[in-house]
Formats: structure tokens, sequence, C-alpha cells
């Protein structure tokens, strides 16, 4: 039985070996002709976005202050300013100003494959 495992281990390391013995030197690759001009850390920053069903709109920058309304993932909305990590926002569905936590309203991070 011991045996049997060393025999089907030695086979898979050899074929695990086998294509990376024939492969070609790195130095007779081909190099791509062009990369784009375009970095990604030059365009704009993405859109704030809801990302949860739904957020309390406040009359103030805290958690304990006045509801003002509910801004829906489906809502269109601006931000004017931000206060630690409270936004101020303007539904443009429904008109309500007020804040809203940045823990669930926030830009999302592009991803940069440099």
């Amino acid at each position: 039985m011991r045996s049997t495992r060393v025999a089907i281990s030695a086979a898979m390391l050899g074929a695990l070996a086998l294509p990376a013995l024939s492969a070609t030197p790195a130095s007779a690759a081909t190099v791509p002709a062009a990369t784009p001009a375009v970095s990604c850390h030059n365009l704009p920053p993405l859109p704030y976005a809801v990302h949860t069903k739904a957020v309390i709109i406040r009359s103030r920058a805290s958690s304990k202050s006045t509801a003002l309304g509910v801004l829906y993932k489906s809502h269109k909305f601006s931000v004017s300013k931000k206060s630690g990590t409270w936004l101020s926002i303007t539904d443009k569905t429904t008109g309500v100003k007020g804040w809203v936590s940045g823990t669930y309203v926030y830009r999302d991070v592009r991803l940069c494959l440099d």
C-alpha cells in the first residue's frame, strides 16, 4: 500500500515537472508590442453608491438625530460634503436633504491591473 502511494506521488511530480522543463526560457518569450497609454490611476473617482437596500437620511451627522427620509438603492442623489464618516446628500428622487452614514454610502474602489 505504501509503495503504491510513493509510485503515484512520483508520477504526479514527474507530470508537474515535465511542462516546467520543456517551457521556453523567459528571454525567448515575446514581449507585447505596446501597452495602453491610459492608466486607471489617472481616471476620475467612481461615483457614490448605496451599498445596502436603504439608508436613513438624518437631520445631522449623528445616528441619534431626527430621521428625515429614506435613501433607497434606486434613488438618484448627489453628495455635497463629508464630515467624518457622514455624507451630506441631496436625494434627487424625493428632494430630501440630509446626512447619511458613510458606512453604507461610499465610492467603489477602482481595480487597476498594471
